[in-house]
């Protein structure tokens, strides 16, 4: 099974002050956000990505450029309207401490399954888009390229926290559950029997045992060794 990297966009602008951008144009990351993405650069260059997908907005793209530039191979980069942000309609644009004071923000912090945003997209739909590309994108990676194959993906909090949680099995309805940081990595392979996820939110640490394909598609009873080449196994 291929392995697919998800990695949250760097810090932007609107994030700093408050704003949920949604799909705004010309939001960018700050400098607090560069650095993260270079950082996050940094950790994937040990691994030998073949492809870089990446959600069609600024702060995307800017992540993304920061992960190819890090690459001493030649891995394929392009773009994929769905996994682009969330569409918030209405809600787009305005302060968070504004929208915390509307009803439906109850109903996506309790119910996200039942939340449809006004003149936007339901949370439902969202994860749906989300989840069908990711899953295509994987199996044509590992297809053209064997189940060693590792890629990234880049895009935004509340996409890659539906991959999540529909990986791990859970309903939508617990998708607040998990936090999903500014260019932190989380990372998902598919198998044959049922996704396996590796990590979640991880910003710091080795990442170079990822490219260690597992033997076998079945979970070893009683939790196995891990990854030889793992930094704790090398420490």
């Amino acid at each position: 099974m291929a392995t697919v990297i998800l990695v949250r966009h760097g810090r932007t602008t609107a994030n700093a002050s408050g704003v949920l951008a949604g799909r705004t144009a010309g939001v960018e990351l700050d400098a607090v956000g560069i650095d993260q993405s270079v950082r996050t650069g940094e950790r994937l260059s040990t691994l030998p990505l073949v492809a870089v997908v990446s959600s069609p907005l600024e702060r995307c793209r800017q992540t993304a450029d920061a992960i190819m530039k890090h690459q001493t191979g030649a891995p394929t980069e392009s773009v994929d309207e769905a996994i682009t942000e969330c569409d918030y309609g209405d809600w787009q644009g305005r302060a968070l401490a504004d929208l915390s004071k509307e009803d439906l923000w109850s109903v996506v912090q309790t119910q996200p399954s039942a939340a449809v945003f006004p003149g936007g997209e339901s949370l439902g739909a969202m994860q749906s888009r989300a989840v069908a590309a990711i899953r295509r994108h994987d199996a044509a990676i590992e297809a053209e390229h064997g189940p060693g194959a590792v890629w990234a993906a880049v895009s935004h909090g509340d996409i890659i926290k539906s991959i999540l949680a529909d990986a791990l099995g859970m309903h939508l309805d617990l998708f607040q559950r998990l936090n999903v940081n500014p260019a932190s990595v989380s990372v998902v392979r598919f198998g044959a029997a049922r996704p396996d996820v590796v990590t979640i939110n991880s910003d710091s640490g080795d990442l170079a045992w990822l490219a260690a394909k597992p033997a076998t598609d079945d979970a070893t009873v009683g939790g196995g060794a891990g990854p030889e080449d793992s930094p704790r196994a090398r420490s």
